[in-house]
């Protein structure tokens, strides 16, 4: 490698805050930065399939222009192709239905990412409409996770998440419904962290979306990327019909600060009773050991959940919000929709969707708010709730395939591999997945956190003194910059 391929390496692997840092001393240009992502995004997704939008002249035009002068300016962005759009850009979702639609505006998180200084440079593969814990559209195929191109990358922000782990750029946009910032951050080795309902507004179109499963953010491969993310985009937008109450203080001045002896309960069963990888186990466990080398007192412990209730409940509200999602962008779009026009395991999902009752999904929502107590009960006792992030390693791609017998295969799939995740979108907790744990094929698997309502501040906390004592950033995998 010449002396300036290796330099531009280098720079690759430094995180968010640090190129912004060197544009700030002008020390690089954000054109320099945009030109070298774009290099790499063509370099590496021929085998990661992490980009599927290509946003280059708008990237190169913002880049050169007078950008604002925010905490991020000129470092270079990925949007996933789901949730935040760029008004002109395509958001096919994943879907052959949605391909070829062009956004005419702005998400509300779009704005704040464009006046935090970043610049987008294009939008990552997502699974048809973010439904799997996969990235596998058959619109765009699969993006491989590069510890292992075999394997999956997680869903549904897998994209993001590849090309975020080789390097392509030190954060990318990621959102979350049942742990899809949190799944594709433990397959892919880096920190995810799913912020509190209703701390990033979902504006000017949402209000909320599936009765508040669903929240952005970001996946990153440092913890204070991920809380100066969190400073430029939380908030209320006018007419959100609720927010979280605001911290006390911004995130960033968290990420270092003592977080103090936390006691943390531990579960590494699943409340489904499905069965957990021993890989994950050790995952977890080996997490709660760290806590306690680090002063905080760990436990065994669960609250008295049945999850014959929460899986049903929950399957109800996603179901709903299928045939919620593929009506809406019907009508926003004027076009019919039809079964070729969707995957098969969507669009019976979709069916299972539109026979569902106002009463049976206000009997769901119900159901899932009598949860929501029980784990606030339980966390008055416990700071945060450790368990594994998912019940096994980052499986083969072609895991989740429907069988043309059982389309709604890939939904109970699902519901093997991500027993963990999926809780606190029910309850609206923050959450995070963090990259403490490799499996002896080299395989990332995360630890997940889960922490009383509003308070990501601990989660912070400790994030950072967990990257401190066990840094990760260093662990490249095979296929990088």
């Amino acid at each position: 490698m010449s002396e300036s391929a290796a330099m531009a390496s280098e720079l690759a692997w430094l995180d968010a805050t640090a190129q912004a840092e060197l544009v700030r001393k002008k020390e690089v240009t954000p054109s320099e930065l945009v030109e070298a992502v774009i290099s790499r995004i063509e370099a590496l997704n021929p085998r990661l399939n992490a980009v599927i939008t290509p946003m280059y002249d708008l990237a190169r035009a913002a880049a050169s222009g007078p950008l604002p002068d925010g905490p991020l300016r000129g470092v270079p962005y990925l949007l996933k192709d789901l949730g935040a759009t760029y008004a002109g850009v395509p958001q096919s979702m994943g879907s052959a239905f949605m391909k070829g639609v062009v956004s005419p505006q702005d998400t509300v998180l779009t704005g704040r990412l464009k006046a935090a200084g970043l610049v987008v440079v294009g939008k990552t593969n997502t699974p048809e409409l973010g439904l799997l814990p996969t990235t596998e559209p058959k619109v765009f195929g699969p993006s491989r996770n590069p510890w292992d191109l075999g394997r999956s990358t997680g869903g549904s922000s897998g994209g993001s998440a590849a090309a975020v782990a080789a390097g392509i750029v030190p954060a990318a946009h990621a959102n979350d419904g049942g742990g899809s910032i949190r799944i594709p951050a433990s397959c892919c080795g880096l920190f995810g962290l799913k912020p509190t309902r209703g701390r990033i507004s979902l504006g000017p179109v949402l209000g909320d979306s599936l009765n508040g499963l669903t929240n952005e953010h970001a996946v990153t491969r440092s913890v204070r990327d991920s809380a100066a993310l969190l400073d430029a985009t939380a908030g209320p937008a006018p007419g959100d019909p609720y927010y979280a109450p605001p911290p006390a203080r911004s995130y960033l001045e968290e990420v270092g600060a003592d977080p103090g002896r936390l006691r943390i309960a531990l579960t590494t069963q699943a409340l489904t009773g499905v069965e957990v990888h021993p890989d994950c186990v050790a995952a977890a466990s080996d997490a709660a050991r760290l806590c306690s080398d680090l002063g905080h007192e760990v436990e065994e412990a669960a609250p008295d959940l049945r999850g014959d209730v929460v899986a049903p409940a929950f399957m109800t509200i996603w179901a709903a919000g299928c045939a919620w999602d593929i009506d809406g962008l019907a009508q926003a779009t004027g076009r019919t929709p039809e079964p070729d026009q969707f995957e098969p395991f969507t669009w019976a999902l979709y069916e299972m969707g539109k026979s569902v009752s106002a009463s049976g999904y206000l009997m769901a929502v119900t159901g899932l708010q009598q949860v929501a107590r029980q784990v606030a009960t339980f966390l008055e006792k416990y700071d945060l709730w450790l368990s594994p992030t998912v019940a096994e390693p980052p499986p083969p791609l072609g895991t989740f395939e429907p069988e043309p017998s059982n389309p709604l295969l890939p939904l109970f799939r699902a519901g093997a591999y991500i027993p963990f995740t999926p809780l606190a979108n029910a309850t609206g907790n923050p959450a995070m997945s963090v990259p403490l744990y490799w499996n002896a094929e080299g395989l990332p698997i995360g630890a997940h956190f889960m922490a009383r309502y509003g308070d990501e501040t601990t989660l912070f906390r400790l994030a950072a003194q967990l990257e401190q004592a066990r840094p990760w950033a260093d662990r490249r995998p095979g296929v990088r910059v």
